[in-house]
């Protein structure tokens, strides 16, 4: 594409799919360190559950 010239329809998902795959990427990041940081705090509504 030449530079100033209209973004073609390839041009425009291509640029679409990158911007929705760096957010999933992004979301998925946010999971895991959510999920680490569970797995990680003390076990202490599991111990009041049973007591």
């Amino acid at each position: 594409m030449a530079k100033g010239a209209k973004p073609t329809r390839e041009d425009r998902l291509k640029a679409a799919l990158k911007a929705n795959m760096a957010r999933r990427k992004a979301q998925k990041r946010g999971r895991e360190a959510e999920e680490a940081t569970a797995d990680s705090a003390p076990d202490e509504q599991k111990r009041n559950d049973n007591g």
